[in-house]
């Protein structure tokens, strides 16, 4: 069976422009700004001199070659700037490859952008018969899916309305009813869906599965792991325009975990904490990592407590502040999150002074994997008092605690491992 896509050595390459910024001295930058000034006064109708422009290369994709084949549903991974929505626009025949070439065949159905193929002075109803027309389906084809397209969208109330005056997330949902349900071949889709609700998303996922199902091909490039595993049976991870991993999601996942792509939280801790917004009540001062009084790195033993500590100084009396953090699995859903005060009565108002809290994750709780903690304050009810990211700090957990080594080809444990008190007793002996 021939591909549906099929890659060869693919690479494009754009030229960026910059004013030159040299070492020139004082006295020159100065003689400089002398000589414009002075053209502009005895030549005023002539244009100063343009400032020197120097131009460099950079390949967004270089080298990238895979093929597709019917059916697959494809996921693309890999960090902002990696040259994944370069490669669904030379897909999507948006724009020219430099070097190699992409075959596609089959009837494509892109959704790169919010809104991308309507018309803003047209309505609802008019952008879905121009968007199915501009993605090849004729007037009949588009009038037999047309209920489904408004069903699915959730956008009948404005539907003769002009799309110019819906909000982000009914542009994205009549985009993405639009693509999906005119039967295209090959389906592609951007990180568009992060504008729709979560709810919606959902739905969208589902759709896709529901294409992929049916023979058609589907790539989907995303920052949330959990929707690649779900939805996919295979995947790219790119890496500065180049392709680093083609395998199953679950591989190609680790592969991008491998490399920090998802989790930022390494290098210096001291100088991510420094680098955090100012706030005019709270300043983040330390957060330490330790186990039996030893202080830890990124990896950390499942078998040992793990305490937190997090220091900080409070610059003003506040009411209501609240120093948390979230742990993260790699694909960061938050599997727990505890404030510094889980065990008060009340909204607490505290004085300014350096202050220290310290919470403990008990052994045995966490399974042998790779999390993130993610260090936060915020005012209840007013502001967050770090950047919504906070602090992120990478956790690899090892496997130390007590099991029954007997089964140790039982390597798989979940993201919660705790141990558990069981008791057991003979009730009947058979006979």
């Amino acid at each position: 069976m021939p591909s549906a896509i099929c890659v060869d050595n693919l690479g494009k390459k754009y030229t960026i422009s910059h004013i030159r910024q040299d070492d020139s001295s004082l006295r020159e930058l100065l003689s400089r700004g002398v000589a414009r000034c002075g053209h502009r006064l005895l030549h005023p109708l002539s244009p100063a001199p343009a400032p020197a422009r120097v131009s460099e290369e950079f390949w967004a994709l270089q080298g990238v070659s895979f093929d597709i084949a019917r059916g697959d549903r494809v996921g693309i991974i890999g960090r902002n700037g990696a040259g994944k929505s370069t490669l669904l626009k030379i897909l999507s025949r948006i724009t020219q490859p430099t070097t190699g070439s992409a075959r596609v065949r089959g009837r494509v159905a892109s959704l790169l952008e919010v809104g991308s193929g309507f018309h803003p002075e047209l309505t609802g109803r008019e952008n879905i018969f121009l968007n199915g027309a501009i993605l090849g389906m004729s007037k009949g084809e588009i009038v037999k899916k047309f209920d489904e397209i408004v069903d699915f969208s959730e956008v009948e109330t404005f539907l003769d309305t002009p799309v110019k005056r819906y909000s982000s997330g009914m542009y994205v949902r009549l985009a993405f009813a639009v693509a999906a349900h005119l039967e295209p071949e090959i389906l592609i889709v951007d990180e568009v869906l992060a504008v729709g609700d979560a709810q919606f998303q959902k739905k969208c996922l589902g759709k896709m599965e529901t294409v992929g199902s049916e023979g058609r091909t589907v790539l989907f490039v995303s920052h949330n792991m959990q929707a690649v595993r779900y939805l996919c049976n295979s995947a790219i991870v790119l890496r500065e325009g180049k392709v680093a991993c083609i395998d199953t999601p679950e591989r190609a996942i680790d592969e991008y975990l491998r490399d920090g792509m998802v989790n930022e939280g390494g290098g210096d801790l001291a100088g991510r904490i420094a680098a955090l917004p100012p706030d005019p009540a709270f300043r983040l001062v330390a957060i330490d990592l330790s186990q039996q009084g030893r202080g830890c790195d990124e990896v950390v033993e499942n078998g040992q407590p793990l305490d937190l500590a997090i220091e900080y100084d409070v610059l003003q009396q506040t009411t209501g502040l609240r120093v948390y953090f979230d742990l993260c699995d790699e694909y960061g859903t938050i599997l727990f999150r505890s404030f510094h005060d889980e065990q008060s009565d009340g909204i607490p108002v505290v004085h300014p002074g350096r202050y220290r809290s310290r919470a403990t994750i008990p052994a045995n709780l966490l399974g042998p994997s790779r999390y993130e903690i993610r260090v936060r304050a915020s005012i209840f009810n007013v502001r967050a008092c770090t950047s919504p990211e906070g602090v992120r700090i990478k956790l690899k957990v090892e496997q130390t605690g007590r099991y029954n080594k007997a089964y140790l080809g039982d390597t798989f444990r979940g993201k919660l491992a705790p141990t558990l008190s069981w008791e057991n007793e003979a009730v009947t002996p058979l006979r």
